[in-house]
């Protein structure tokens, strides 16, 4: 699996996630971090003292409140500086949390966790399906039997339904343009983000693309990642994935 680490890619690059990590960890996502844990817990049936994997952990927005609803939650990130804001924030909420630093590509642990987490849209960022399918595969080989696998990001679908060609709006002094553009058959999504420091007048851009799984795709690579079954919501109360789904979430169990 070595042979999956490749050239360093855009989420590696700690300088972007400290310019860009305020912008799309703004209040609004931090509030609405409580609802979320506590629906992956009805998801999973997670109860007090049950352990659960964060793939993709970030600041420790979700993870956080994992552990304060009595969980012992590990938090995997490639990014240092991500992973010290997490044990700021859980030290500051008087939790602790299980910090590792590594590629979800190529993790493994000893540990089987009764549950598995990646949210927000984490996941389609690599350059190749392979090494997407990689992630998925050292997700599974995480949880224990009969655990839970909960994924949820933009689908092919869901950015169909909800595609905009940008926006611009102000957030935490800075003003954002986003410009956003279909790769191929709808294979991806690529987006550029450009902040403009509202005092200096100073401008950072950075692109990106990520790639567009169907709820089809997602449900077989699951399946072949080594999970026994996978079904496909339209948000966290598994709600139907239809014309009306604000997200895609997939609940695969091991």
């Amino acid at each position: 699996m070595g042979t999956l680490k490749q050239k360093k890619q855009w989420f590696e690059n700690d300088d972007f996630w400290l310019k860009f990590g305020p912008i799309m960890f703004d209040s609004q996502r931090w509030a609405e971090a409580p609802a979320v844990a506590k629906r992956l817990c009805r998801i999973a049936d997670l109860k007090e003292g049950c352990s659960i994997l964060e793939a993709g952990c970030g600041p420790g927005r979700i993870a956080v409140e994992l552990a304060l609803l009595g969980l012992d939650v590990t938090g995997v990130d490639i990014i240092q500086d991500e992973l010290d804001a997490a044990a700021e924030t859980a030290a500051d909420e008087g939790v602790n949390l299980n910090l590792v630093k590594a590629d979800l590509r190529t993790f493994q642990t000893e540990k089987k966790f009764d549950a598995a987490c990646n949210v927000y849209t984490s996941f389609g960022y690599c350059d190749t399906v392979e090494e997407d399918f990689a992630i998925l595969k050292n997700i599974a080989a995480a949880i224990k039997d009969g655990g839970t696998f909960i994924l949820e990001c933009t689908s092919r679908e869901t950015a169909i339904l909800y595609f905009t060609e940008g926006e611009w709006f102000e957030r935490e002094g800075q003003t954002v343009l986003t410009q956003f553009s279909v790769e191929g058959a709808w294979e991806g999504l690529r987006s550029k983000w450009i902040l403009i420091d509202n005092e200096t007048g100073k401008r950072f851009e950075h692109e990106f693309v990520q790639r567009l799984y169907s709820g089809a795709e997602l449900k077989k690579m699951m399946i072949q990642a080594g999970f026994s079954s996978a079904e496909v919501y339209g948000d966290f109360d598994f709600s139907p994935y239809d014309q009306n789904a604000r997200t895609m979430v997939v609940v695969a169990k091991k």
